[in-house]
């Protein structure tokens, strides 16, 4: 097991995303990490879960069947959580105030989820 797999494992993910092949692949790569995840794959659902639930990290598509999804952002800003984007159009789809956070460009690869999730968690 690779250091960034050990310093995943246990760790809870919120995942939100509204396609579901990318979704069942991420959280394929999660589990296999370690993280237990929780999946959001809508705007409220997400913003839901991002209020609600206890969480180490989250992975937030930009981009929510249309609706940007800042406000979960937001809410996690507010709450002390990381958060990760993850995009198919790179950084000129976050807003200025979201444009700090790290960025994972689709498609990705596993190792690419991990190191971003590890840096995000130890700057925390």
């Amino acid at each position: 097991m690779s250091g960034q797999r050990s310093s995943l494992a246990g760790r809870r993910v919120l995942l939100v995303e509204d396609e579901a092949l990318i979704a069942i692949l991420t959280e394929d790569l999660l589990e296999s990490a370690g993280c237990h995840v929780e999946l959001a794959s809508s705007f409220d659902e997400a913003l839901a879960k991002a209020s609600s639930l206890s969480f180490d990290i989250a992975i937030l598509d930009v981009n929510l069947a249309g609706i940007f999804s800042y406000p979960v952002a937001q809410v996690l800003v507010d709450r002390g959580i990381p958060y990760i984007w993850t995009t198919g159009y790179g950084r000129q789809d976050l807003a200025d105030a979201n444009a700090n956070a790290p960025v994972l460009t689709k498609p990705y690869q596993q190792m690419d989820l991990e190191q971003l999730l590890c840096e995000a968690l130890a700057s925390r």
